[in-house]
């Protein structure tokens, strides 16, 4: 199982960098036609730079909580392990909550993209509204496997747990 998750996480990594690649096409095109009169405005460029930055953000998101690092605050000072631990568990899942609402939510937010088209490039919504309860499922897998870590004692070294 260990090697699936981890295969997934690798997918997730090659997916966002070609999102960003997505994303910089775009803006470097409205950049440039801004300042060269002989490169046409294009009009889906703004359209297409905002959804790939949705899948950026959505991925990245989830690259972080497999990483440990997208919910951490270190505002509090240190517990005896015992504490930390216990702290840590409850952290994820808090984390495992939100997940889900993400999925439930985003489920509804997918349904009704299904019914759509964006106006400018004509591409349904639902590739764009996806994003939600995919990242919900993709932080519920790490999570899960964070959680069972931590009640094995396999947290990794450097971990923040």
């Amino acid at each position: 199982m260990k090697r699936l998750v981890d295969s997934y996480f690798r997918l997730l990594k090659i997916l966002l960098t070609g999102m960003i690649i997505v994303l910089t096409v775009p803006v470097f095109l409205q950049v440039l036609s801004r300042f060269i009169g002989f490169i046409p405005r294009y009009i889906w460029t703004e359209e297409i730079a905002r959804f790939a930055f949705i899948w950026v953000i959505m991925l990245g998101a989830t690259i972080a909580v497999r990483d440990k690092t997208h919910f951490a605050i270190d505002m509090l000072p240190k517990f005896s392990p015992k504490v930390e631990r216990s702290m840590h568990l409850l952290l994820m899942v808090s984390m495992l909550l939100f997940a889900i609402v993400f999925i439930v939510g985003g489920i509804q937010f997918a349904r009704f993209g299904a019914t759509q088209q964006s106006e400018i490039s004509e591409l349904p919504m639902l590739a764009i509204y996806i994003a939600w309860p995919i990242a919900g499922l993709s932080w519920v897998l790490f999570l899960l496997e964070q959680i069972y870590d931590h009640f094995e004692g396999n947290a990794p070294k450097g971990s923040k747990s």
